[in-house]
């Protein structure tokens, strides 16, 4: 194993990183935020100028058959289980700069490093930049990675594309990807060349800022069970001439769901339980929908996210229970579209411990700290691969323009990231 002495130094890079964050922003700008479509213009925009960087830096970049980018050294035969280190290239629309990307520049950092510094040698290092992690685009996260584990299945090669109407098979073959080996579900990753897996993302909360650490240390990763679009329907009629006991109301249906669920919630909090629940998207028919017109027709987004799969599927269970009796008790019944469950991960003690103690010996302040966003790194740990995460504090939240990491945070997170590479020989 490498001493402290010997873990390659990057500070040097810091230009190249702001460099590289600079270019990918004016390709995927939107005018607000940047837009990097799952697949599509902007995703495939910062895919080809890191291609091309990489190159230039005397890299070698692959395409695997998920049309994810591979990078690493040249002299690495692959012969070698290797460490892999990335994150996602796409983001969601009018999102932030830093979300997904940071963590492919910062392996791409430690790979530059290494090139350049030349006699150093630690465990072999792959940097992967995955197509297809946010769920805004498609409606299911996880495509690029989840392709290489075989968990992306033919129905969800069929969900269409939110503004084109492609579907994802389609929207993946036109960059390249093997749909069909997709389809079959074949794994595309051999798990036995994957020592370890890491990625350096940033924070996409306020606790990190609120707490004054410029880095954190991911103990696991929230899951998710969603419903893209649960239907109400009751029955249409005018505002003023159908009095309440009459009535079959969709939107007073879904807001007394609503609310219901928000008091199972609390409760659930109060007793200690993990969970987040968030509906995102509530909408009438824009093509009927009156202020004189009682709501026929609502459609609505359900998210719940916790630690635990038995608190999903419990609040999972406890939805469904309150929308039968809210048809029951409003005249009004409920219609699902396919449930999409992400299971939570935990990272692996030992990488967790050796990113603590490369944060220790570069004197930085850091907490131990769970993720409630998903990220790739679930799908790696949950194959079975040792996988763990370093979070770098970021200002104004995440999943919009304003993202604000301090590219001095970043620096020292990349700094760890290939401390903790180095000693997982």
């Amino acid at each position: 194993m490498l001493t402290r002495t010997q873990t390659m130094d990057v500070s040097g890079l810091r230009d190249l990183a702001v460099r590289m964050f600079d270019e990918v922003r004016k390709l995927s700008f939107d005018g607000v935020g940047v837009t990097r479509e799952s697949y599509g213009r902007g995703e495939t925009a910062a895919a080809d100028f890191l291609r091309d960087l990489a190159q230039a830096e005397g890299l070698k970049v692959e395409t695997d058959r998920a049309a994810n980018l591979v990078f690493s050294l040249p002299e690495d035969s692959g012969e070698a289980p290797a460490v892999w280190s990335g994150s996602h290239l796409d983001s969601v629309p009018q999102g932030g700069n830093f979300d997904g990307l940071a963590g492919i520049v910062a392996g791409l950092l430690c790979l530059i490093a290494r090139k350049r510094g030349g006699a150093l040698q630690g465990p072999p290092l792959k940097v992967i930049g995955f197509r297809g992690e946010e769920s805004a685009w498609f409606g299911k996260a996880y495509m690029g990675s989840g392709s290489l584990f075989g968990k992306v299945s033919p129905e969800d090669l069929e969900l269409k594309q939110r503004n084109s109407g492609l579907t994802l098979a389609e929207s993946m073959r036109g960059v390249g990807a093997d749909v069909e080996a997709i389809r079959a579900r074949t794994p595309l990753l051999d798990k036995s060349r994957v020592s370890a897996y890491l990625e350096l993302h940033i924070e996409q909360g306020p606790v990190m800022v609120a707490r004054e650490l410029p880095l954190g240390v991911v103990s696991g990763i929230r899951g998710n069970v969603r419903h893209n679009r649960i239907t109400c329907i009751g029955e249409a009629g005018h505002s003023g001439a159908v009095p309440r006991w009459l009535r079959h109301d969709a939107m007073f249906a879904v807001a007394d769901l609503i609310m219901r669920l928000d008091d199972h919630w609390r409760a659930l909090l109060e007793r200690g339980i993990d969970l987040v629940v968030t509906t995102g998207v509530v909408s009438t028919d824009a093509a009927e929908h009156s202020i004189s017109r009682i709501p026929g027709l609502v459609s609505l987004s359900f998210e719940a996210r916790s630690k635990s799969i038995d608190t999903l599927e419990g609040f999972y269970e406890l939805m469904r229970t309150e929308c039968k009796a809210i048809g029951r008790d409003r005249g009004v019944r409920f219609e699902f579209d396919r449930r999409l469950l992400s299971e939570p991960a935990t990272m692996d003690a030992r990488i967790c411990e050796v990113l603590a103690q490369a944060c220790k010996e570069r004197a930085s302040p850091y907490e131990i700290i769970p993720s409630g966003a998903g990220h790739d790194a679930s799908l790696f740990a949950n194959a079975g691969i040792p996988s763990g995460m370093i979070f770098i504090r970021n200002r104004n939240g995440s999943h919009n323009p304003d993202e604000a990491m301090e590219i001095d945070d970043f620096m020292r997170g990349v700094q760890v990231l290939s401390d903790a590479v180095d000693r997982l020989a």
